[in-house]
């Protein structure tokens, strides 16, 4: 059985959100492959990555430096450590999110940047920086909802979220990135209903390159 991560970054009400209902859609469809673990992030608390928090760049303090915290900073770290670790331990991750500002919500951006450590996701040397989740294959599914339709010819110019999620995941040596893309929700000529319809048109074929 797949360990599945459900990542949510919105913070509207699954009811209002159109990434959140496609996201559940896709999630009650995969969920017979394996177990889901869910993070909705605007219910959650990400600490604010603090420089006290590292003894060197994206490696957490330990020993005496860690005692030297006080106690709700030595909380924050072990915060962090432990979503890296639940990060780690999964298979599939699957994220849905809106665009925002041709990108996605900041806190979706912090959340990444607490889990991206040194001997967890990546790997720091004097030579070189590299990705650790190669040690199996893993997937990740980038679910966004836009108002907009842009074409894919355009995606380095105006949708970054889509370009920035598929070269990080690359780099960490996710195997598989796989979009499901909500486009035209506000144009007149697409809107939400039938955006929605194109895209859950999408997930077996987008299922059966993960399973």
């Amino acid at each position: 059985m797949k360990k599945i991560l459900y990542i949510t970054a919105n913070p509207k009400p699954e009811n209002l959100s159109v990434s959140k209902k496609i996201g559940r859609k896709f999630v009650d469809r995969v969920s017979e492959f394996g177990v889901v673990t869910e993070l909705d992030l605007y219910d959650m608390y990400i600490p604010t990555t603090n420089y006290k928090y590292f003894e060197s760049r994206a490696s957490l303090v330990k020993g005496d430096e860690y005692l030297a915290l006080t106690t709700e900073e030595q909380k924050d770290v072990g915060i962090i450590d432990s979503l890296a670790n639940q990060f780690i331990s999964h298979d599939i991750y699957i994220i849905a999110t809106p665009m925002w500002s041709l990108s996605f919500p900041s806190v979706l951006k912090k959340y990444l940047d607490c889990i991206d450590i040194n001997g967890k996701l990546i790997s720091i040397t004097d030579n070189k920086v590299e990705g650790l989740l190669n040690d199996k294959e893993r997937h990740m599914v980038y679910i966004q909802s836009s108002g907009g339709d842009y074409p894919q010819i355009m995606a380095r110019q105006v949708n970054h979220g889509l370009t920035y999620f598929k070269d990080i995941f690359k780099f960490l040596g996710v195997k598989g990135f796989h979009p499901l893309l909500i486009e035209g929700t506000e144009m007149e000529s697409i809107g939400v209903e039938s955006a929605m319809e194109k895209s859950i048109s999408q997930f077996d074929k987008n299922i059966k390159k993960m399973i």
